[in-house]
């Protein structure tokens, strides 16, 4: 077989085995589409597929194919990312910043207190940590994935539960954002190489005056010129950005930041995610897949994901609770209000796969932190639906 037809097989996959799981198992009250995406994903790579038909998988997932896939995957995140920054709304957040930056703050620093601890017990063994890491940028790079909240993904989920756009929906939205900043300048810290530090300077310099002429520039354009426009913007924000030494998808997510959300019809922003999400994510998804890496052991990286999952959920919901507290919110607020933001899919996938890139976690952890991530999105709307229905009043609550 040529190339083409072999790459067309490997899309085949990629499309068929994750919607027949999807609409044959019916699972999506407790993991939604593009959760069995990820799933699919790593039961596709090189420890599930590979192990179990290595010569079928070495046969569809050839060098080349898997090139011409990472390329598809590059240009999806980077959308996705993109959209993600655009969708931050941080004037909100603004206007109730002593409620937001508690909660926010809370909700970031506690599950990255907890998993930083679990990132250090996993030092004392061998097999976790990059060829290219120095100490704290593993520990703080693991402990910020146990506090990452995939805004994109809870925006889907919030949707699912009918509450996007009621107040407790634009609260959390508030919540997320805040913490969508810290995760990237904390993950631009990790990234900081001092070898490179005079591009990096030079990058952030010249991308403040280009984001002021951009801007000045976007204002006098009709809608339609915006969106193509931005794809321009997108591409050299990412090659500035990794030129620079600080990762395209850094790039990306500051394309996006930089841009306001009204320049956009909302609801052509919404399909924009949602055929992002059906036609090319499911490219990144398989791509990360073919990085997972079980070499330490399957259970010892059941065993990690297990211990960063527990990490993750109890130091989000111990922060939210603080929050709640401090804020006198009602009983029972402060669970949904966590459950919520614990969802992790997409950002938390991205934000590993940026670790990975620079060698500063293995693709053991990398697994680990996947399987993490897609246990505690796959928690949320089972537990947060029936809470809801409890506390209806709690939907139209403004703060």
């Amino acid at each position: 077989m040529t190339t083409t037809e072999i790459f067309l097989i490997a899309m085949l996959l990629i499309f068929s085995v994750p919607y027949l799981i999807w609409r044959i198992f019916k699972t999506d009250y407790y993991a939604p589409l593009v959760v069995v995406q990820i799933i699919a994903g790593i039961l596709l790579g090189p420890g599930i597929l590979g192990a179990v038909f290595p010569d079928y998988y070495k046969f569809v997932f050839t060098p080349p194919v898997i090139q011409s896939l990472n390329g598809i995957a590059w240009w999806a995140v980077m959308l996705f990312v993109m959209i993600a920054g655009i969708e931050l709304d941080l004037k909100k957040a603004w206007e109730h910043r002593r409620e937001s930056c508690i909660t926010a703050g809370l909700a970031l620093g506690s599950p990255l207190f907890f998993g930083c601890i679990a990132a250090a017990g996993m030092l004392m063994y061998s097999g976790w940590i990059g060829p290219k890491a120095m100490t704290w940028q593993f520990v703080l790079g693991v402990g910020m994935a146990c506090a990452v909240t995939a805004l994109p993904i809870l925006i889907l989920l919030m949707e699912k539960l009918n509450i996007l756009r009621q107040p407790i929906g634009q609260r959390i939205l508030r919540y997320a954002s805040l913490d969508d900043i810290a995760i990237w300048g904390v993950l631009a810290i990790i990234l900081l190489d001092w070898t490179r530090v005079g591009r990096q300077v030079g990058f952030l310099l010249a991308f403040a005056v280009a984001t002021f002429l951009f801007r000045r520039l976007m204002v006098k354009l009709e809608e339609s010129d915006r969106w193509y426009v931005s794809l321009i913007w997108l591409a050299v924000c990412s090659f500035a950005a990794d030129w620079a030494g600080l990762h395209f998808m850094v790039g990306a997510f500051l394309a996006g930041a930089v841009m306001d959300a009204h320049w956009f019809n909302q609801e052509k922003m919404d399909l924009l995610r949602h055929h992002v999400l059906l036609t090319i994510m499911p490219v990144f998804f398989l791509s990360t897949g073919l990085r997972t890496n079980w070499d330490v052991g399957g259970i010892a990286v059941f065993a990690a994901a297990a211990v960063l999952l527990i990490a993750s959920v109890f130091g989000k919901l111990a922060g939210i609770h603080a929050a709640g507290k401090i804020l006198k919110w009602e009983k029972g607020e402060a669970s949904i209000i966590g459950w919520l933001l614990q969802t992790k899919a997409l950002i938390m996938i991205i934000f590993a796969n940026i670790l990975l890139d620079k060698q500063i976690i293995t693709n053991e952890t990398f697994t680990a932190l996947l399987l993490m991530a897609v246990a505690s999105t796959m928690l949320t709307v089972p537990i947060v639906y029936p809470k809801l229905q409890k506390l209806k009043s709690l939907i139209f609550k403004s703060n």
